[in-house]
């Protein structure tokens, strides 16, 4: 017989637990990409439709209502295996993946938000370039269950940060850190600041609207707008 196709990806909604608990950092909607961990789905979505189909040859009807094809019946495997709270779930390996390829000065904060802190403090003596090459890189699986935490995780340290050292990390970056300093720039995060709050030095703003330009030709557009102009580059390092 031959081997079911695996699909990619497979598209995963929103978990809901009997007592509401929830992970905080957990997106209402994620993909499993990686064939092993498709396979574990299937395997306990088998499960589930062979005691549904045992309890209606006793007469018990089985709802599955929201099932994204009709055969996801809950069962303490899946249950374990798709529970965002659960230790040895998918979505807690796929969380665990993304802390442990942060860089060195913040895989501490990150397997901090990845184990359900809410507001772990913040580490310390990390460059903002660094935080800025964070959010840029590119992730390998850009949809798994920590797509989420890769967005909140660098964007909570650049959050209310004084312009000034925004823009000198900008000057210090490369170009993984300018990716992400344009798409914090063009976020609301940034944007939504008071116009003092958002004068920018030419030499930052130059950077940032040539890497907008090249390589995220979407976000010029509010980048243009947003960053406003100082009088002159004052910025200097202590």
């Amino acid at each position: 017989m031959q081997p079911e196709p695996l699909r990619k990806p497979l598209v995963m909604g929103d978990f809901s637990r009997a007592d509401g608990a929830r992970h905080p950092h957990h997106p209402r909607s994620y993909e499993i990409s990686d064939p092993a961990e498709i396979r574990e789905v299937r395997a306990v979505r088998r499960i589930g439709r062979q005691r549904a189909a045992a309890g209606a040859a006793k007469g018990v009807v089985f709802c599955s209502c929201g099932d994204d094809d009709g055969t996801a019946h809950p069962t303490p495997e899946s249950n374990r295996l798709l529970d965002p709270l659960s230790p040895d779930g998918i979505p807690a390996r796929h969380r665990t993946r993304w802390a442990g390829t942060a860089p060195e000065g913040l895989r501490a904060y990150a397997h901090a938000l990845a184990g359900g802190e809410e507001e772990p403090g913040p580490p310390r003596g990390v460059p903002y370039a660094v935080v800025f090459g964070w959010l840029g890189t590119p992730r390998p699986e850009p949809r798994d269950a920590a797509w989420l935490l890769a967005e909140l995780g660098p964007t909570r340290l650049l959050t209310g940060v004084p312009t000034e050292e925004l823009a000198w990390a900008v000057r210090e970056t490369d170009r993984a850190g300018l990716e992400g300093a344009v798409r914090f720039f063009a976020s609301e995060e940034f944007t939504t600041r008071h116009p003092k709050r958002r004068r920018v030095p030419d030499t930052a703003r130059d950077r940032l609207l040539r890497h907008a330009r090249s390589h995220r030709p979407a976000d010029l557009p509010v980048l243009e707008r947003r960053l406003l102009r100082t009088p002159d580059d004052r910025i200097r390092r202590s």
